[in-house]
C-alpha cells in the first residue's frame, strides 16, 4: 500500500506544477494544462494551505488572488532611472537617428560603417520595475517619474505572467523592466462585465491596464487578467551582463520571465524601417495593443559608449506608428442603408488625422451603441482607426459637451426609398421594408430575385447585375423583362449570343409557381419552405397580400416574427407596386390548389412542444396537433395558448411562466385531442 507523501511535498509539487502550466501558458505560449485541470490543482492547492497554514509563504500561487486593500501606494526610489525614450515619427528621423549612433561611435574610437540594432515593439501598457533578490520578487514598481515610483508589490503578485521566482542561474540582484498590460480579448471581456453591470466602460486597453495596476485593493486588480513582457535591466548584481540586448532578452527567457517573440537583430538601419514595416502590417492581428517600434543599439558596451542625453538614451528611439485614437468632434449623423436594408448611424466629424488618414466619418453601429454610450450631435468624442478597420467612435470627452448638443433619433422612414423603417424585437439593427424599390437594397434584390430557387434566370450573375444598376438601366425586377437584345450586348465582356442567352433565359422565368415567386420577393424571414406554406395554404397571391398577422399565423410553421415581417411586406405600397409592375411586364404564376385543414378541437390554437414527452415523440405529437387543426410554433410569444412540457424543459418552460401561458403535460393534451 503507498504511503500518502507528507503535505510538505505535496504543497511543493503542487506548487511546481502550477507554475510550470504558468510557464508554459505566459511564457511560451503552449498551454499544457486545460482550464479545469490547472483550477483543479489551484483547489487542491488551497486546501492544504488551509488545512496547513504553516505551509504559507509568500512565494505560493495562492496569495495572487490579493491580499487586504491598501489605503496608499508607498515611494519607491529606482535604483537605476527608469528612462523615456525619444521618439521618431517618419524614416527621416529614424536615418537621422542612425548617423548620430555611428558619429556617436566613430568620436568614442569605434568606427563602424553599420550598427546592428535590435528591434522590438513598443507596448502601449504601464512600464514597471520588478526587482528580484535571490531569485526572488520582492519589489514591484511604477515608472512614475523615472527616479521615484510607487511601490505596486501586492498587485504585482496578483499577475501570473510575474514569476514569483526566477529559475536556477538567478544572480543576487536582478531589476527586469517591462511593460504590464491588456490583452485585447481579455479588455473585451471585461467592457462586456462593465455593461452587465451597467458600469463605466473602459476607453482603451491602456487604461483598464494601469487603472487596475493602481488600484488599493489588489483583488480587484488580480480580476483584471493583467499580463507582462520584459524588454529591459535595471539593477544587476552578482551576476554576467550578457554582451548584447538580444542576449539579455533571451536570457530573461531562461530565468522564466516573459518576452514577446516579436523580435529581431538587423545589420543596419534598413533593416529596422523593414521591421516596422511588417509590424506595422501584423499590428491590428497582435493580440495586445502597440504604438510602435523600439530599435536599440544592440551591444551593450556600444551602449554605454553613446551614454544619454537628458532624460533619454541616445542608444535607442521609438518609432511610432500613426496614432490611432485621436479626439474630435461630432458634426452631425447620417443614415447608411446596407445591401440587406441594415441602416447605420454614421458619425460626420469635423476632419482629423488618425490612424495614418485624414478621418471625417465614423461608424456609430446602432441605436442602441449611440445611447450606451450618449453620443449626441455636437459632443467632442474620442475616435479611433486600426489598420483597415473601420473608424469608430470609442467614447465622448467628459466634459466638453456644448448646451447645444442634439440627442440622436433613428428616423421612421427609409432616407433612401421612403419606405418604413422597422426594428424587430430582440435585434439591435433598423431596417428599412422596401425590399424590391429600396435602391440601397436593389442589386442584393435583383440578384436574389434571380436566384435559382426563385425566378431561376440563368446567366444574370453579380457582374452583369452591377452593370446593369449602375447604367441606370435596371430600378426594379420588373425592369429586367424589358431589356432587349442590343442594350445587353453594349454591356462590357457580353457579346450577341451571350445577350440573347440571357433575354431568352428571362422569357422562360416570365412563367413560374406562386411558391416561386413568394419566394423571389425577398421578403424578411421567408425562405423556400415558408413560401411553399403560404401559397399551399391560400392558394393564390390576393389574399395573401391582404392577409392580417393573425390570420397568417394560420399558417404552418408561421410565427410571430415570420407573420409580422411578411404583413409589413404587403403593407408597404412600394411593394405592392413592384409587383403590380412585374404583371405588366408579363410575369405570372400557377396557383397552388389550397391545403386546408378541416377543424377540429384544437383550430385557432397555437401549441409549442418542449422537453421530452413520456411516450410521443415530438414529430408525433406535432403532428397530432396539426391533424386536430391546431398550430405548433418553435418559440414562445404572448399569442402562445398552450406549452407542452415534458422533462428536461428548458428556457421555453421558463418563457411562458413569464409571459403566463398555459402549461400542461402530455396526458392533459391527450385528452384535449379525444375531446
Amino acid at each position: 500500500m503507498a504511503r500518502t507523501k507528507p503535505p510538505a511535498e505535496r504543497v511543493r509539487r503542487l506548487r511546481e506544477d502550477i507554475a510550470r502550466a504558468d510557464h508554459d501558458y505566459y511564457l511560451l505560449d503552449q498551454p499544457t494544462l486545460p482550464d479545469a485541470e490547472y483550477d483543479l490543482l489551484m483547489r487542491q492547492l488551497l486546501e492544504l494551505e488551509a488545512a496547513h497554514p504553516e505551509l504559507v509563504s509568500a512565494d505560493s500561487p495562492t496569495q495572487r488572488v490579493g491580499g487586504a486593500p491598501s489605503r496608499e501606494f508607498r515611494e519607491v526610489r529606482h535604483a537605476a532611472p527608469m528612462l523615456s525614450l525619444n521618439n521618431a515619427f517618419d524614416e527621416a528621423d529614424v536615418t537621422a537617428f542612425d548617423a548620430r549612433a555611428r558619429d556617436g561611435l566613430r568620436r568614442a574610437g569605434r568606427s563602424v560603417e553599420n550598427v546592428e540594432y535590435a528591434c522590438e515593439l513598443k507596448f502601449d501598457g504601464l512600464a514597471v520595475n520588478l526587482r528580484y533578490e535571490r531569485g526572488e520578487l520582492v519589489l514591484g514598481a511604477t515608472r512614475g517619474d523615472g527616479a521615484v515610483g510607487e511601490d505596486v508589490t501586492a498587485n504585482i503578485r496578483t499577475i501570473r505572467a510575474i514569476p514569483l521566482h526566477l529559475a536556477k542561474g538567478a544572480p543576487a540582484v536582478l531589476e527586469v523592466r517591462g511593460e504590464v498590460m491588456m490583452f485585447k480579448r481579455e479588455f473585451e471581456r471585461l467592457n462586456e462585465r462593465q455593461r452587465a453591470k451597467e458600469q463605466r466602460e473602459y476607453a482603451n486597453p491602456r487604461n483598464a491596464a494601469a487603472g487596475a495596476l493602481r488600484q488599493l485593493d489588489p483583488r480587484v486588480t488580480a480580476e483584471r487578467a493583467l499580463r507582462f513582457f520584459a524588454y529591459g535591466l535595471g539593477e544587476l548584481q552578482g551576476g554576467a551582463e550578457p554582451a548584447t540586448h538580444s542576449a539579455l532578452l533571451d536570457w530573461f527567457v531562461s530565468l522564466g520571465v516573459p518576452v514577446a517573440r516579436e523580435r529581431a537583430v538587423v545589420d543596419s538601419i534598413g533593416g529596422c524601417l523593414r521591421f516596422y514595416q511588417a509590424i506595422g502590417e501584423r499590428r491590428a492581428a497582435l493580440p495586445y495593443e502597440i504604438d510602435g517600434v523600439v530599435y536599440r543599439v544592440n551591444s551593450r558596451a556600444d551602449q554605454q559608449l553613446l551614454g544619454y542625453v537628458s532624460r533619454a538614451p541616445r542608444f535607442a528611439i521609438a518609432h511610432k506608428f500613426p496614432a490611432q485614437e485621436a479626439i474630435t468632434q461630432v458634426i452631425g449623423v447620417d443614415i447608411q442603408v446596407g445591401r440587406t436594408g441594415a441602416l447605420t448611424p454614421v458619425a460626420r466629424l469635423a476632419p482629423v488625422f488618425v490612424g495614418g488618414v485624414t478621418v471625417t466619418n465614423a461608424t456609430l453601429h446602432n441605436e442602441d451603441e449611440i445611447r450606451r454610450k450618449d453620443i449626441r450631435i455636437g459632443d467632442t468624442v474620442i475616435v479611433r482607426r486600426a489598420g483597415d478597420v473601420i473608424p469608430e467612435v470609442v467614447a465622448i470627452v467628459a466634459g466638453r459637451r456644448p448646451a447645444d448638443a442634439k440627442v440622436f433619433k433613428m428616423p421612421v422612414r427609409c432616407p433612401v426609398c421612403k419606405s418604413h423603417v422597422f426594428r424587430e424585437e430582440g435585434e439591435a439593427v433598423a431596417r428599412c421594408t422596401g425590399g424590391l424599390v429600396c435602391g440601397a437594397q436593389r442589386k442584393q434584390a435583383l440578384l436574389h430575385f434571380a436566384s435559382r430557387r426563385a425566378l431561376d434566370v440563368e446567366g444574370l450573375g453579380d457582374k452583369i447585375v452591377d452593370q446593369l444598376v449602375d447604367a441606370g438601366l435596371v430600378h426594379a425586377p420588373a425592369d429586367l423583362f424589358k431589356l432587349d437584345v442590343d442594350t445587353i450586348a453594349r454591356l462590357e465582356r457580353m457579346a450577341v449570343k451571350s445577350a440573347a442567352n440571357l433575354v431568352a433565359a428571362l422569357g422562360r422565368a416570365r412563367n413560374t409557381t406562386l411558391e416561386r415567386f413568394i419566394y423571389a420577393l425577398g421578403i424578411r424571414h421567408v425562405g423556400e419552405s415558408t413560401a411553399r406554406d403560404l401559397a399551399r395554404y391560400f392558394g393564390r397571391l390576393e389574399p395573401i397580400l391582404s392577409a392580417s398577422e393573425d390570420e397568417l399565423l394560420q399558417v404552418p410553421d408561421v410565427g410571430p416574427v415570420v407573420a409580422a415581417s411578411i404583413a409589413r411586406f404587403f403593407a408597404e405600397a412600394h411593394n405592392r407596386e413592384g409587383i403590380a409592375q412585374l404583371r405588366a411586364a408579363g410575369v405570372d404564376w400557377v396557383d397552388a390548389a389550397p391545403v386546408r385543414k378541416p377543424a377540429g378541437p384544437l383550430a385557432g390554437k397555437t401549441f409549442v412542444i418542449t422537453g421530452t414527452l413520456p411516450t410521443l415523440k415530438r414529430d408525433d405529437a406535432k403532428a397530432m396537433i396539426e391533424t386536430a387543426g391546431g398550430k405548433v410554433a418553435g418559440s414562445v410569444s404572448k399569442k402562445t395558448d398552450y406549452v407542452v412540457a415534458g422533462d428536461d424543459a428548458g428556457s421555453k418552460l421558463a418563457k411562458a411562466r413569464e409571459l403566463e401561458v398555459s402549461i400542461i403535460d402530455e396526458a392533459q393534451l391527450q385528452k384535449m385531442l379525444e375531446n
